[in-house]
Parts: structure tokens; sequence; C-alpha cells
């Protein structure tokens, strides 16, 4: 693998620190990628006094040691192609493909991320929701996870989540039977490739989507690990929904994740009496997500003008849905029971006397209304026929 000074440098510094480490964060600040690793091995005694001059003393104190011993595992020149022959790609800030939003995390922003597929992971996130949830996820959430991101993706929207059982695992394949994008973004290094249950559905998001990860490639997940790599499907899209959750689940983290990034926080009812839905309703009640149901309750949400249009958000079509809407006047004053007459109903219904009689020749036609003894009446069951 072909690696320039900044790419090889921030390789290194992946194998040293732990994602999200705030501290290196803080450093690449001050100092240059290759100027921090100089410094960390010793190359360079002047640039870790310009570090110790400008950081807090403690933080980097106990950081300098951790990641000195760590230095024995960065990566060889050979193990790297390694990696690169088996489909891998690296990209960092300032690449083509390097999602600019991900920058919003400041000092926890990624150093790199680790890249297999065929999509380009900055394209495919410029439109795109989080779908997040939990791993014992109930019939009802795997169905409302694939329904909201197939209609979600047949509207161009891509859908990020975590690869992980449950409503991840819905959502990517919702997104994917719609052919739209999707990307997975793990916990652990590609290689390790965690949960090893879905060797199939990593191969299939490969395929159209991305699967992502800022660990190094065979390193496997950490407890932490998953809360801190919550911070990337947040700041990936441009919204993050919450699929069934109980009080607490890791998908409350992401949502805390997008709250901070002041992304749009959405949550899917479920049923009171669910512990897997407890966390939703939490999100709604108590920190202001909004509720939303189906994927154009989420396109409002994310702003994306247009893309809503086609979803159709009305109930089952009715008889009344075909009257113009003179004539749905003109019925709205037409009593349900006792009578009025014709001319009483033009009055109410602000047209002329012709006008009302035409239509309540239409209506009676149509078996919404009829006559009586003290004039024009609603039928009782007109509402409940079918078209």
């Amino acid at each position: 693998m072909s690696l320039d000074g900044e790419r090889r440098a921030r390789v290194a510094l992946s194998f040293l620190a732990q994602p999200g480490d705030l501290v290196l964060g803080a450093a690449l600040r001050i100092m240059s990628p290759a100027g921090l690793l100089a410094a960390i091995t010793g190359a360079d005694e002047d640039g870790e006094a310009v570090l110790a001059a400008q950081m807090p003393d403690a933080a980097l104190a106990r950081a300098l040691p951790r990641w000195r011993d760590r230095l024995t595992e960065v990566p060889s020149t050979a193990r790297l192609a390694v990696w690169q022959q088996s489909g891998l790609r690296i990209i960092i800030p300032g690449d083509p493909e390097w999602p600019t939003q991900l920058d919003d995390l400041g000092d926890a922003r990624p150093l790199l991320l680790w890249l297999r597929g065929s999509a380009d992971l900055r394209l495919t996130c410029v439109s795109s929701v989080s779908m997040v949830g939990s791993r014992a996820a109930t019939g009802y959430g795997n169905h409302v996870a694939i329904e909201m991101a197939a209609a979600l993706a047949d509207h161009g929207v891509g859908v990020i989540s975590g690869g992980a059982f449950g409503i991840d695992a819905s959502s990517h394949r919702g997104a994917m039977a719609a052919g739209g994008d999707t990307v997975a973004v793990l916990a652990g290094g590609l290689e390790f490739g965690y949960p090893h249950g879905h060797a199939d559905l990593f191969a299939a998001i490969i395929g159209g989507g991305v699967v992502a990860s800022e660990c190094p490639p065979d390193r496997g997940p950490t407890r932490p690990g998953f809360l801190i790599r919550n911070r990337i499907i947040a700041a990936l899209s441009r919204g993050t929904v919450v699929i069934e959750a109980a009080l607490r689940s890791g998908a409350l983290n992401s949502a805390r994740h997008a709250r901070e990034l002041c992304r749009p926080v959405m949550a899917v009812p479920g049923p009171v009496t669910s512990e897997q839905s407890a966390g939703c309703h939490e999100l709604i009640r108590d920190y202001g997500a909004m509720c939303v149901t189906c994927a154009a309750d989420v396109l409002e949400q994310i702003g994306l003008p247009g893309d809503s249009a086609g979803i159709l958000r009305l109930g089952p079509a009715t008889p009344r849905d075909a009257l113009d809407p003179v004539t749905m006047a003109v019925l709205e004053e037409v009593p349900a029971r006792g009578g009025r007459g014709p001319a009483s109903i033009a009055v109410r219904a602000g047209v002329d006397l012709d006008t009302a009689l035409r239509c309540l020749g239409v209506l009676a036609a149509a078996g919404f209304v009829e006559r009586s003894n003290l004039g024009w009446r609603a039928k009782r069951l007109a509402s409940s026929r079918t078209a």
C-alpha cells in the first residue's frame, strides 16, 4: 500500500491510540500527524517539548507512555499490502471521499477510516439517515426498520447503521431490498468482521455500499468501542432515527451524539407495554426527540426538499375523496338527523341555490344523501361504503 507521509503517520497513530482519543485529537491541532508521531517515537525531542508547552501536563503525561507502549503494533509495509489486496482502502481528512461532516466531531474526529465496498462514502452520506435500535428487536421493530429503510432508499436517501443484529441488520436489508445505498460502521476491524454471523450481510453491503471502521483491520471490538463508534454513525448522517431501544440501550448513545451535533433526533413509538420501546418513549418525552412513524416524517425532519412528495401520508381512500370541493362543502351542511331544505344548505355552504340543487342530485345518486319529510339528510352508512 503506497502511503504518503501524512497517511502513513495516521495509520501508525491509529494503532497507538484508541478510537476517539481526545488527547490525540488535541495534539493534532498543535502539530501534523507526522510531527506528532516523531514526538511519540522520540525522534523529535523538540516536538515533545512543544506538546508539553501547549497541552495540559497531566493529560499528555498519561497519554505518551500509553502510546509508546504500542509502537510494536504499528504494521509493516508488507502487512498493509496484504490488507490492500483484500480490498481495503484508507481515507483521511482532505481526501475526495472523506465525509466533511465528520469534522464536526472536533478532537474526537477519526484519524482515518478503513473502507471496503463499491460505493463512494462521501456521496452516499450526503443525503442519509442513521437508523439504530435494539439488537434484541421484536417482529414489530424489524418490520418498521425494513419498511422505513426501503421507503427512504426509494427516495434516494442512504441508510447508515452499525451492522449489528436486530434493527441495524433490518435497516441495512431494507435499504438494499429497495436498491438503495447503505453504510455499515463497525466497532471492530474490517478483517475481524464482527459480528461473525453477519458475514453474508457484510458481503452484500460491500457489493453496493460501504463497510467502514476507524479500527485497525484485525482488531476486535471492545465493549466501550461500540459506544465510541456511535459518534461516527451519528455524524455521518443528517439525522438519527431510533427504532426500539430499551432504557439502557446503546442506541440511546447514538441519539445523544446526534443531539450534541445538533442533528435531528427521531424516535419511533412502540407499544407502551414493550420494554424494547421504553427508550424511544423516553427520548420523545424527556429529550425532545421527534415522534416519527413513516419515511415521510423522517424526510420532513432532515429537511430534504421534495423528497417526501411521493410518499402518501393519507389513510385508506374513501368515496368522499372523489368529491370536488364544492360538492364536499354542500355535503358537510347536510345534517345526519332530521333534515334541511336546499335553500338553507346553499346559504350554509356558501353557494347559490342552483349549485346546491345540482350537488344534492350528485350526492343522492352516489348514495351520500336522501330526501326526508324535513328536507335533505345524510345517509347514515354512506361514509362506510367502499368505492
